[in-house]
Formats: structure tokens, sequence, C-alpha cells
């Protein structure tokens, strides 16, 4: 059984929850991530930011991304798995909810992130392919929707 910490990425950063969304553009630019977590000062996690939350929520609603912060846009309850939990539980997770990165938590702060690239060097490509087609699904969906 292998245990979550063995496929996350160890170097994953936050944006605080009182930086700007231009330092969370920077920040994003920099790692070349279209998503980060939002810790609190405290490094537990508020919520999760994407570059889309950027755009349509801040700079198509009219707002300066550099007046607007983080915390206003951790709404809602983060997704999450626990450092120790089966990496099967991960991938159930990021399937259920299709999403491509995943904080990992370890005594109630934020030590790594998963993402579908950390499990597709690691996993067998059938449990890839199913996890990459799970995610694919809804954001096809949302796309011919929109």
């Amino acid at each position: 059984m292998s245990a979550v910490r063995e496929f996350m990425t160890t170097n994953a950063k936050c944006i605080t929850e009182n930086q700007s969304l231009v330092d969370a553009a920077r920040m994003m630019m920099d790692l070349d991530c279209g998503s980060l977590p939002i810790c609190g000062d405290d490094g537990r996690l508020k919520g999760m930011i994407t570059d889309r939350d950027i755009v349509l929520k801040c700079v198509a609603a009219g707002r300066d991304p550099g007046e607007m912060m983080a915390r206003e846009l951790a709404t809602g309850k983060p997704h999450w798995v626990d450092a120790d939990a089966n990496i099967d539980e991960a991938i159930e997770m990021m399937e259920k909810y299709q999403i491509r990165r995943l904080p990992v938590i370890a005594d109630h702060k934020m030590v790594g992130i998963i993402s579908q690239g950390d499990i597709a060097r690691n996993y067998s490509e059938e449990k890839v392919g199913e996890l990459v087609e799970h995610i694919s699904e809804r954001k096809r969906m949302q796309s011919s929707s929109s």
C-alpha cells in the first residue's frame, strides 16, 4: 500500500491569504502552474486559486488584481488529502471532484501537493488513463456548456 507522501511534490508553494492576485499570478508564472493553494498565516489551507479565477472573478469583473487579496477567492471548502492516506484515496478524490492538483495535509498544515503528473510518473498507465479521462470529462462538459 503506497501512501500519498511517497508520490507528492514536497516543494509546493502557497500564496498567503493576504497576498494580492498580482502576487498569485506572478507565482503561477514562475512555477509554471495554473493553480495555487491559499494558506493562512498559520500555514493552514484556506482554499485554492486558479488563473481562471483571477481572470473571471477579478479582471473581467473590473477589479484591480493589485488590490484584491487571495483570501477573497478562498471560498467554499477546499479538497485535500492526508499525507498518510493510500494513494488510491487521492486518485478517487481527484476523480470524484475532477481536480488536477490536490493539496496534501499533515498535522493540519500543507506539506505538499499531488498532481496528475506525480501520479503519472509513479503509477500504472491504465490507472493514469482512467484518472485523466475522469478529470477531463467534466472539463469538456463545462467547455461545451459555456
